[in-house]
């Protein structure tokens, strides 16, 4: 068997993890249109029986402006680090600026790179040969992919293309393992994805999800959790008029959480409001960002 590790790094929004589910059939990330949804490293497992590949989903790399984006700068450039490949997801619409040079300048050299130049479907045949001649002088060894993650196109040739620098290895997971997060993680992305959606831009990064109990009972799941904001404001946008937003948020959760788990879903949501928790090392360590 061929097994290894590839990272999967970007800047905010550029489609890591559409990527990553279109890799796996599966959807295990969250995929919002909101920068930096993605906040924790998370493994995916790809695995063919004669291939195991685990995928790194990372944090977008982005100027840090509190004490969580550190954390998830960290996570980002930590996890390209003694991997077998990475790959670059590059949004073709953007222009290649600062941030993309400290990318560059990050990445480690001795590792095999393949540049994903996404979002072709929304950009001009002479665009896309404009952006791929930039990442192509950046990057003079990496290989260059042309993709729409969403459209669902070159994820074929870039999982062939990982294949062939993938060395011959142990199967580190169960052959039906797919990520090595687990249900709690899982459930707060899930009722975190339902946040941001229903939201909008009115907490947009102000929240977080506490997982604070699971249990079994008669054939269905119980799960309490709590959503964590910054401001005593933002408690009342998120419950919404008469409680209806957070009824929807929660509806919305139960759906995708009884097809995770195949069983019946019994969902209660709180909301507890910790005041500049975005900085404060003892609440981030609690919810799993440090």
């Amino acid at each position: 068997m061929k097994s290894g590790f590839v990272s999967i790094v970007g800047r905010p929004n550029a489609g890591k993890s559409t990527i990553i589910n279109a890799l796996l059939e599966r959807k295990l990330s969250i995929v919002t249109e909101k920068a930096q949804t993605t906040r924790n490293s998370i493994k995916g497992i790809y695995d063919d029986g004669e291939y195991q590949i685990i995928f790194i989903d990372t944090p977008g790399i982005h100027k840090a402006n509190h004490e969580l984006g550190n954390f998830m700068n960290k996570e980002a450039l930590d996890s390209a680090k003694d991997v077998d490949a990475n790959i670059l997801v590059v949004d073709a619409s953007r222009k290649f600026d600062a941030g993309d040079e400290f990318i560059n300048e990050s990445l480690p050299k001795n590792i095999p790179l393949f540049i994903v130049i996404n979002k072709i479907d929304l950009m001009r045949i002479n665009e896309v040969q404009a952006i791929k001649a930039k990442y192509q002088e950046a990057y003079p060894h990496a290989e260059l992919i042309e993709a729409s993650a969403i459209e669902n196109f070159g994820i074929d040739t870039l999982l062939n293309k990982i294949k062939e620098v993938i060395q011959e290895g142990p199967r580190y997971f169960a052959e039906d393992q797919v990520t090595d997060k687990d249900s709690n993680f899982m459930i707060s992305e899930v009722i975190r994805e339902k946040l941001l959606k229903l939201l909008k831009d009115e907490v947009p990064h102000d929240l977080a999800v506490r997982v604070d109990e699971i249990k079994s009972k008669s054939g269905a799941v119980y799960i309490r959790a709590t959503i964590i904001v910054d401001k005593e404001s933002h408690k009342g946008i998120v419950i919404g008029k008469g409680g209806k937003r957070i009824k929807a948020i929660g509806m919305k959760a139960r759906t995708d959480l009884e097809e995770y788990y195949n069983k019946r879903i019994f969902l209660e949501l709180f909301v507890s409001v910790k005041e500049d928790w975005l900085n404060n090392p003892r609440i981030l360590k609690e919810l799993g960002y440090k």
